[in-house]
């Protein structure tokens, strides 16, 4: 878990300032929730051996309850409690500190703050684009270009229709998804195939779809009517509309987990692929039902800070480190202080970001304490200002400076 020092938190605060201005300018509604989730919603969503991967705990009554490892079952939880009052289709977003006890690796904390956005009623693919439209303009505003990233995308639905199509049993679809999901940190898929009972035949299908290396390529293999096959298309032609056709890619691998994904699924990674995935979602149909609500459609998109900041920091664009302070004030001595102050009220009136000396000092010690950066201009009294009612406001950059009145 991390500790965050001024120069930490302006990193911080840029990118969560680029998530909730994407936020808003797609239309998504802010919410929040306590950070401590009941245990069992957190079994109904992903399972009993949940409780192995995350912080959970008794409280003083005897309540099993867990730091929340992730925020969608909160959303259902919160979702379904009032889904008869709620007009859907809605767009909610949050920013939420997540916690998992899991072993630390490159862009993985036990700790993250996670960016989410969800649009639940929708059942169009209208809903996935623009989840990911709202995630491109997050990443453009936190610093990176489109040449730094893409986003990979498949469906579940295809390829399970893949699968029926070149005779692949039911019984073993899931083993092949997990094939599928593994397929870039593994060369001996077709071993673990092997040995879950498939064929040398069924073998030779399932690596006939690994190799597919386009949604044309998918479409050869599947009937005129495919159902996946159509909402796909009208997903990626959606997504040229936004000017997003050069930065998503076809990559039938993309699976996204076993139980939770019903559809389009899809991820971000770094252009150079040296780190995790930057951000990861899709379609889930179940969700709610599973947490008692009535079904209803959904999809989702989480954002980790973590990697993406890892990111930005390789590419040289965190920035300077430090929120940038519109004015420091300083003086010579005690008698200047009261001017000062109302040099800093009246500034902060207009309204500037003012950081006030606490203290005199001498003239060498204020311009070395603010020139490195952190300012954009200073004002130095010393009795004469004060006499003449004038005091200089000077531009750390540029050297310029100014006359101003002293209130």
């Amino acid at each position: 878990m991390r500790d965050f020092y001024p120069e930490d938190m302006a990193i911080r605060n840029h990118l969560f300032d680029s998530w909730r201005q994407a936020s808003a300018h797609h239309g998504f509604e802010p919410y929040d929730a306590p950070v401590v989730e009941t245990l069992d919603l957190l079994k109904r969503k992903s399972g009993e051996e949940i409780v192995h991967q995350i912080y959970a705990f008794k409280d003083k009554s005897g309540r099993d309850l867990a730091l929340r490892p992730e925020m969608t079952p909160t959303l259902a939880r919160m979702i379904a409690a009032r889904q008869g009052a709620l007009s859907f289709p809605i767009k909610w977003y949050t920013i939420a500190q997540c916690f998992r006890y899991e072993r630390m690796t490159r862009g993985r904390k036990r700790e993250h703050y996670q960016w989410n956005l969800d649009i639940i009623g929708e059942p169009s693919v209208s809903a996935e684009v623009e989840v990911i439209a709202t995630a491109v303009q997050g990443l453009r505003l936190a610093g990176l270009q489109d040449g730094d990233y893409f986003v990979r995308y498949s469906s579940r639905r295809l390829l399970a229709e893949l699968l029926d199509t070149l005779g692949i049993p039911p019984d073993l679809h899931a083993a092949t998804f997990l094939a599928l999901d593994k397929k870039d940190k593994t060369d001996d898929i077709g071993a673990q195939l092997v040995g879950e009972s498939f064929t040398d035949a069924q073998w030779a299908s399932v690596e006939k779809i690994l190799n597919l290396e386009s949604l044309d390529e998918a479409g050869e293999l599947l009937p005129d009517d495919s159902e996946s096959l159509a909402q796909l298309r009208q997903f990626t032609q959606s997504l040229s509309h936004y000017g997003l056709e050069n930065i998503v890619r076809f990559d039938i691998s993309v699976v996204r987990g076993l139980a939770y994904y019903t559809g389009i699924v899809f991820e971000a990674f770094d252009a150079k692929g040296e780190f995790r995935a930057i951000f990861g979602g899709g379609r889930y149909d179940d969700l709610l039902r599973d947490v008692g609500g009535k079904p209803e459609t959904g999809v989702g998109l989480g954002f980790g800070d973590v990697v993406v900041c890892e990111l930005l920091e390789a590419l040289g664009r965190t920035g300077a480190g430090h929120t940038r302070v519109d004015v420091a004030v300083g003086y010579m001595s005690d008698a200047q202080r009261p001017a000062a102050m109302r040099i800093a009220r009246e500034l902060r009136n207009n309204p500037s970001a003012v950081d006030l000396a606490l203290s005199s000092e001498k003239p060498k010690q204020f311009f070395s304490r603010v020139g490195g950066g952190h300012y954009k201009e200073a004002i130095y009294l010393g009795p004469d200002d004060v006499d003449s009612g004038k005091a200089r406001m000077k531009d750390l950059e540029t050297r310029e400076e100014r006359e101003i009145n002293i209130p």
